[in-house]
């Protein structure tokens, strides 16, 4: 009996994770306002913060890169690793941005996919294990994939979005 009476206890406190949890990841981020996002999607005009403002999530899944892509290069990198079907993030941004990067930290070796206004770009290495891509950025929606070299191997990841070199 006592132990129904713990696993009842401990099955509605991980139903209660899940739905917290399932509120946090389906909440949009305002830059300005809000905590780190876990799986968040950002909407950011220039002069943001914080800068960088973090994104947290879990990179992986079993689609290979080239399928989302289309092809298995950009001018940017390799399409390499597996990810998820739909993308972990939507950035939106209100402005044009003569500069932005946007870099993965993780402590595993992490892939990434861009789609957004003007093309699609992949990155595995932008400085050390980690990808990231820079550079000018027009305003508009950006879909933003993380991915990991092993299928189904899921890792935990920050993405930063900066303004700054």
């Amino acid at each position: 009996m006592l132990n129904n009476l713990l696993n009842q206890k401990v099955n509605l406190s991980l139903v209660l994770i899940s739905v917290v949890a399932t509120s946090t990841i389906s909440t949009t981020v305002q830059a300005q306002e809000a905590p780190p996002a876990i799986f968040g999607d950002v909407t950011i005009g220039t002069r943001f913060a914080p800068d960088p403002y973090p994104v947290r999530g879990m990179s992986g899944g079993s689609i290979p890169g080239k399928k989302i892509v289309g092809r298995t290069e950009t001018p940017t990198g390799p399409c390499t690793g597996f990810f998820d079907e739909k993308p972990d993030h939507t950035i939106e941004l209100k402005n044009r941005f003569e500069y932005l990067k946007l870099q993965v930290q993780s402590p595993a070796d992490t892939t990434l996919i861009i789609s957004g206004p003007g093309g699609s770009w992949c990155n595995d290495d932008f400085n050390g294990k980690n990808p990231g891509i820079v550079g000018e950025w027009l305003p508009g929606i950006y879909q933003v994939w993380i991915g990991s070299y092993e299928k189904n191997r899921y890792l935990p990841y920050t993405l930063q979005i900066t303004e700054s070199n």
